[in-house]
């Protein structure tokens, strides 16, 4: 049977003596968009910084394409992970290009410069998300959205295997959340792995292979987004009446929203 591109095995983690995340598992393979759902406070965002090794867990296993991941060094996981944060704004005005040259820093040392190669890598980036016309301009005078984008080109630099993403939408109006989610989406095509934190059950349905669904630090459910996000599932997560609806567009392609009461 093939290796799983990550795979979380019986995972205890938390902060100081208080555990937040009780025993969790989950798998993803490549080329694969996966949704973590769940309330405020539930361990979603705690599991993603042990995954990514900024926390340390009490207990359980972590492995990428099969090695641990807490033995790596950080610029192995820098050349393997990728992280997309909420939006934000650094406190220098670099330029796009230079943001999205950050990418490369996992690959250089000390005594090592940027080169042709590292350049070439990040325009392949901006061109794939086609902001290649950004390169010159501050990134800090840019809308929330292009932001968002030029982020997702920095994690392309970096050439992961996973790109993790707690909430990346959650700053954006709902055009730019559209844009930046179909981004993704269509990324994963090349084979790169999404793994995203959301809040909001229609980026799931949207976006999202597969879902994990969290409920007080436990991993309740776990499969395709119409298997997992049932009408009754949703209510007990987010203790609110709702529904959960096929539409038809008028495109002629078929969505399904989640609907509170």
């Amino acid at each position: 049977m093939a290796e799983h591109l990550l795979s979380v095995h019986d995972l205890h983690c938390g902060y100081g003596h208080k555990e937040i995340v009780h025993g969790v598992s989950l798998a993803m393979d490549e080329g694969e968009f996966a949704c973590i759902i769940g309330a405020n406070g539930c361990g979603k965002t705690t599991l993603l910084k042990n995954i990514l090794c900024l926390e340390k867990p009490f207990a359980g296993d972590i492995r990428m394409q099969g090695r641990t991941v807490v033995s790596m060094t950080d610029q192995e996981r820098a050349r393997i992970f990728a992280y997309l944060p909420q939006a934000h704004t650094p406190p220098f005005p670099f330029t796009v290009g230079d943001v999205v040259l950050m990418g490369r820093s996992p690959y250089l040392d000390r005594f090592s410069r940027i080169n042709k190669h590292d350049r070439e890598i990040a325009w392949e980036a901006m061109r794939l998300l086609g902001i290649e016309d950004l390169a010159r301009r501050t990134y800090t005078k840019l809308s929330g959205g292009q932001r968002q984008l030029i982020l997702i080109a920095r994690c392309l630099a970096q050439q992961p295997k996973l790109i993790i993403m707690d909430e990346p939408t959650a700053s954006l109006d709902f055009g730019n959340q559209q844009i930046v989610l179909s981004r993704m989406r269509e990324l994963t095509k090349s084979g790169v792995s999404v793994l995203m934190v959301t809040h909001d059950p229609h980026h799931a349905f949207f976006c999202a292979d597969r879902v994990f669904a969290m409920q007080e630090g436990r991993m309740i459910a776990t499969g395709a987004p119409h298997d997992v996000m049932t009408r009754e599932r949703l209510e007990d997560i987010y203790r609110t009446p709702l529904d959960v609806i096929d539409v038809d567009l008028r495109n002629g392609a078929e969505t399904t929203v989640c609907v509170p009461l």
